[in-house]
């Protein structure tokens, strides 16, 4: 629930420092013959990261306990900036508005979720981007770049582009952005030794991303 979500992002000088990536689950059965049936559990992947790794100071970990106790915990989720995977594109190119296709025009539609595809023409899975960066989104509609403000708008607590007109029949809708990670906590204790911080040790900052 919208409620349930604030839109601040975690420490960015944090997050970057953070490890993690996406996660799956998949149910094995080896049968008589050797052979395998497998099954997906989810039909998304989820992400997790721990931010730990990114903490170096004493000051950044005061406004992570700052950033924790805000959130009340496993409470309330927020963004999360994932250095790996970021932008429509490749992390070290700028976003165009040609980076990934959204839809094709019907005539009568005027909004459409931003999605980002990863891998080729066998499986590819297909990501709902729900926390664009404000003012990052470029859209084109037939390799057309459209004007924000005049031609579109995008939401960017929904991910969802509205259009002032809908697009004509068959027009291929594509879009660029950057993106945000919607996360939660996943502890209800920061437990912190500042002995061993002090002395190299890293505090557990359990993140999990979440469906909003």
């Amino acid at each position: 629930m919208a409620s349930d979500f604030h839109e601040v992002r975690f420490p960015l000088d944090v997050s970057l420092g953070s490890r993690g990536g996406p996660v799956r689950r998949t149910d094995i059965v080896t049968l008589a013959s050797g052979r395998e049936h497998r099954n997906s559990r989810w039909a998304s992947s989820r992400r997790r990261y721990d931010a730990g790794l990114g903490v170096r100071t004493v000051d950044a970990l005061h406004a992570v306990i700052a950033f924790f106790e805000e959130r009340r915990g496993k409470l309330y989720g927020f963004r999360f900036r994932d250095r790996t995977d970021w932008r429509s594109g490749p992390p070290s190119k700028e976003p165009t508005p040609l980076d990934q296709r959204i839809g094709t025009g019907n005539g009568t539609a005027k909004t459409f979720q931003l999605v980002k595809a990863y891998g080729g023409s066998f499986a590819p899975y297909l990501r709902t981007i729900a926390k664009p960066v404000g003012g990052s989104v470029k859209v084109a509609v037939d390799g057309a770049e459209q004007a924000v403000g005049a031609d579109f708008n995008c939401d960017p607590t929904t991910g969802i582009v509205t259009f002032t007109s809908p697009p004509p029949t068959g027009a291929v809708i594509t879009a660029g952005y950057s993106f945000d990670v919607p996360v939660r906590f996943d502890t209800d204790e920061l437990d912190i030794d500042l002995s061993t911080f002090e002395a190299g040790g890293i505090p557990q900052i359990p993140l999990i991303e979440i469906v909003v």
